[in-house]
């Protein structure tokens, strides 16, 4: 049975100049993305679907040049709405990001609700799985595995979906700088693994 792969961004060229959904992937994070192009995983990847913000666009972009395939850009599978407070330095943002979790049905500091992301972010994940329109019929399964390239804290609420729990900062992709990977099998959304480094990733078929 086909598996979908939700994948994290690796590390971003951080640019408080710069809005935060155009902020490109550093020098680390594309060498981490061609890094994982020899992985057994890759290779049953038919479809690609990312997030519009500009670093997921570029992590889908070098395994879809490896692949021959495109990119089908989906912008509800963006990162949550942070816009309120722009860039926040690293304790602020952790403190921030704490509450977020801890508070779904609250807006903290402004950011979109976790259960208002968690539902965007359900939507666009059912919206990736079916066939585009002009592509088979529309509402039908796309075949093979699909990579979907998001964000760390949408990626831990369709987590928490998948898991059939609470949303909670402990369902958080594991250490810095992003770069983790999930998979839940395609028909069921049964959830295949949890949470592994990308460069390290053994999917279960």
């Amino acid at each position: 049975m086909s598996r979908a792969i939700l994948l994290t961004h690796p590390e971003v060229a951080i640019d408080p100049a710069i809005p935060v959904p155009d902020w490109t992937l550093s020098e680390t994070g594309f060498n981490r993305m061609r890094a994982v192009l020899d992985r057994p995983w890759i290779g049953g990847i038919r479809h690609i679907a990312s997030s519009a913000e500009r670093k997921a666009r570029d992590a889908a972009g070098v395994v879809a040049a490896h692949l021959g395939l495109e990119v089908r850009v989906i912008p509800g599978l963006g990162e949550n709405d942070r816009s309120a407070t722009g860039f926040l330095p690293q304790a602020e943002f952790e403190r921030v990001a704490d509450a977020f979790f801890a508070q779904p049905e609250l807006s903290v500091c402004g950011w979109e609700r976790a259960v208002d992301a968690q539902a965007r972010m359900l939507a666009a994940v059912e919206q990736a799985l079916e066939a585009p329109p002009g592509n088979i019929l529309p509402g039908d399964i796309l075949p093979g595995d699909i990579l979907i390239v998001a964000h760390g804290a949408v990626g831990a609420l369709l987590l928490c979906h998948l898991m059939k729990r609470p949303i909670g900062r402990d369902a958080d992709q594991p250490g810095q700088g992003g770069g983790n990977l999930f998979a839940f099998r395609r028909g069921n959304r049964e959830l295949l693994c949890g949470w592994q480094r990308m460069e390290q990733a053994r999917l279960p078929g």
